[in-house]
């Protein structure tokens, strides 16, 4: 009628790492994106800013009058 000597320690720690594991489980899913989100949403913004940087109006540049939507045509 011998106990079986367990360590508690073990047990503790396994205990630990489960609940460490499901809290990176769900950190993942409230916070991480995939690869391929991260690269489409990459990708959207370099067009945004091609769009952008090709409406860019440099300072100083004569505005044409055909284009000024006050002037009565």
């Amino acid at each position: 009628m011998t106990a079986e000597i367990v360590n508690l320690n073990k047990f503790r720690k396994a205990r630990e790492r489960a609940e460490a594991e499901k809290l990176a489980e769900q950190n993942r899913i409230r916070y991480g994106r995939t690869k391929g989100e991260k690269d489409q949403i990459a990708s959207d913004e370099r067009a945004r800013d091609r769009v952008l940087d090709g409406a860019h109006i440099p300072r100083g540049a004569a505005i044409d009058d055909d284009l000024d939507p006050g002037s009565a045509s």
